[in-house]
């Protein structure tokens, strides 16, 4: 990962522009090209965003786009900064993720912006802004907009790992990377599946708390 030094300072934590009400102040979306370093092929996804989404929501968002459990440490690089939750960090306010939302951090997204989960078996995604959506004021649900290929199950150990599993994928039938998928648990897993509206309907049941 190449790091930029560039000095963003601290992101604000989030909070209502002095002189207005929470409710009248503008929120952009943001679209974001998320991809998992290292995949080949690049296993991506394009996601939109509300700004007022904290950096803990989007860890939920980024877990459901990839079918991932959660149950794991992960961080957020973001400019020169990490963010961690409170449970990694044993502290709140300063660098927690909780505190800080995407429209306090903006300058710093164009940057540098990773996500990294679970640190033994090394799952990084690389996050990139492609877009500003035009502001509104009211909560919007995160959507998937586009992606390719299905995200390697947390058990195939990383994403070198799981490159060996395609190389089995793409002949199962042979003897040998038939017992390496049945030993992986990986025999019915489908490495070539995508499916939005499935990610999407998973995030609408989620429940996320409108700002």
């Amino acid at each position: 990962m190449t790091l930029i030094k560039v000095d963003f300072g601290k992101g604000e934590a989030r909070s209502a522009t002095p002189g207005k009400k929470a409710s009248e102040k503008k929120i952009p979306r943001y679209q974001f090209h998320v991809a998992l370093v290292f995949s080949d092929p690049l296993i991506w996804r394009r996601i939109e965003v509300p700004g007022q989404m904290t950096l803990e929501e989007f860890h939920t968002v980024l877990q459901l786009c990839m079918d991932w459990s959660g149950e794991h440490s992960h961080q957020f690089y973001v400019g020169k900064i990490f963010y961690s939750s409170v449970s990694a960090t044993g502290m709140k306010g300063e660098y927690s993720e909780a505190e800080y939302d995407l429209q306090s951090l903006e300058e710093a997204l164009k940057w540098c912006f990773t996500y990294m989960y679970d640190a033994g078996d090394g799952w990084e995604l690389e996050i990139t802004l492609e877009k500003t959506i035009d502001s509104i004021s009211e909560w919007v649900c995160p959507l998937v907009l586009d992606g390719e290929w299905a995200a390697p199950p947390e058990k195939t150990g990383s994403v070198h790992l799981y490159t060996e599993w395609l190389h089995a994928f793409e002949n199962p039938a042979k003897e040998k990377n038939k017992r390496l998928l049945e030993e992986a648990g990986l025999e019915n897993f489908d490495p070539y599946h995508f499916d939005y509206e499935s990610i999407n309907a998973r995030l609408k049941r989620h429940g996320w708390t409108k700002k």
